[in-house]
């Protein structure tokens, strides 16, 4: 069964479509606007093997704010849409991420609730195009509306270039983790029932 998605969201400030596969080989097509945004998305795609399409108009002229937190609401819709009902998913994930001087924590469980627990010492207002405190606001968004907890922690570095690509690269190889298969498991890995 293909683990697949298309979402599509308008809004007054947005209009954007995200296309993901689960089963993918990295292939990725990113426009939101934002350059830095973009090579984040591409290298999550690439490090966790998701194939994924992103297209994004939104109120620039205003700042980058509604555009990356859309985005996230959008790519969180996706991925919960192409895991269905995660029969035989692993379901968690975890990565310590090494990039240069920069080590970087992620752990996350596809539980069906939601949380957020990110702490990153980021120390200029912007990388590139992207406000630098959008990126919390990212991964709120994805965390909330694909109803995972995830947890992001900076552990150390200090070229913020550095930490935030680590950040996703890190979030990808978890995610990756947590989307795969393992065959002992019958129906979901939950005394519950479901996830």
């Amino acid at each position: 069964m293909e683990r697949t998605a298309r979402v599509e969201r308008i809004t007054k400030e947005t209009e954007i479509v995200v296309a993901l596969n689960l089963d993918g080989s990295g292939k990725s097509q990113v426009n939101t606007g934002i350059g830095f945004f973009d090579h984040m998305l591409i290298n999550f795609a690439r490090h966790g093997f998701f194939d994924l399409e992103v297209s994004v108009k939104g109120d620039l002229y205003v700042d980058g704010h509604h555009t990356v937190e859309d985005t996230g609401i959008v790519f969180g819709q996706a991925l919960k849409q192409a895991l269905g009902d995660k029969k035989g998913i692993v379901r968690y994930g975890s990565s310590i991420l090494p990039m240069d001087e920069t080590l970087v924590l992620c752990a996350l469980d596809l539980s069906g609730r939601p949380y957020l627990n990110y702490k990153a010492e980021l120390t200029v207002p912007k990388v590139g195009d992207l406000d630098t405190e959008l990126v919390r606001e990212f991964f709120y968004a994805v965390s909330y509306s694909a109803a995972m907890n995830l947890h992001i922690k900076h552990l150390d570095g200090t070229n913020n270039h550095h930490i935030i690509e680590c950040m996703f690269k890190a979030f990808a190889k978890a995610l990756d983790a947590a989307v795969g298969y393992d065959p002992r498991i019958t129906g979901v890995l939950s005394t519950k029932g479901e996830i």
